[in-house]
């Protein structure tokens, strides 16, 4: 019996190293396995990242692109203007007014005909201010009152349409 433990005893430590071995293996190939599969977390984050800077990147260069030629095309339209001062002598009364003609160009195409204002000019006004007043191309911008006024006939125009329908 002593020589078939002395035979066994080999083999059974052959067999308890192989399998401390296999378990102390399997459990470096996990820790492997772990650090990679972080790893390729950390590249996939880092992938998806630079895949949404990119699209934002590519969407602001449209955007500004769109922008500036929208720029450039408005940059075209222009405003031609002329003005000049008509008196009208009757036998009670002279009048003068002042003529205003506009046209809209786009690059050196007209895209209207000339739009005429007259406008009567009293003494002591500033023909310029009442010119730019009367333009019909003119960027003014509106008063806040013009604002409160519009928003209330807007209302009542909605309100009124309200009470026909």
């Amino acid at each position: 019996m002593s020589a078939l433990l002395w035979i066994l005893l080999p083999l059974i430590v052959a067999a308890g190293s192989a399998l401390l071995s296999f378990y102390i293996m399997q459990a470096k190939l996990e820790v492997a396995v772990a650090k990679e599969r972080e790893a390729m977390a950390e590249v996939s984050a880092a992938l998806k990242h630079a895949e949404k800077m990119t699209e934002e990147k590519v969407r602001t260069a449209e955007e500004t692109t769109l922008r500036r030629a929208f720029d450039q095309f408005l940059a075209d339209f222009r405003v031609e203007e002329r003005h000049y001062m008509r008196e009208n002598k009757t036998v009670f009364a002279n009048r003068k007014s002042l003529i205003l003609q506009e046209r809209l160009y786009f690059r050196t195409v007209p895209l209207s005909n000339w739009i005429e204002h007259e406008m009567v000019v009293e003494e002591g006004t500033d023909a310029q201010a009442l010119a730019a007043q009367a333009s019909v191309f003119n960027t003014r911008s509106l008063s806040i009152d013009e604002v409160r006024q519009n928003a209330r006939l807007l209302k009542g125009g909605q309100s009124q349409a309200a009470r026909t329908a």
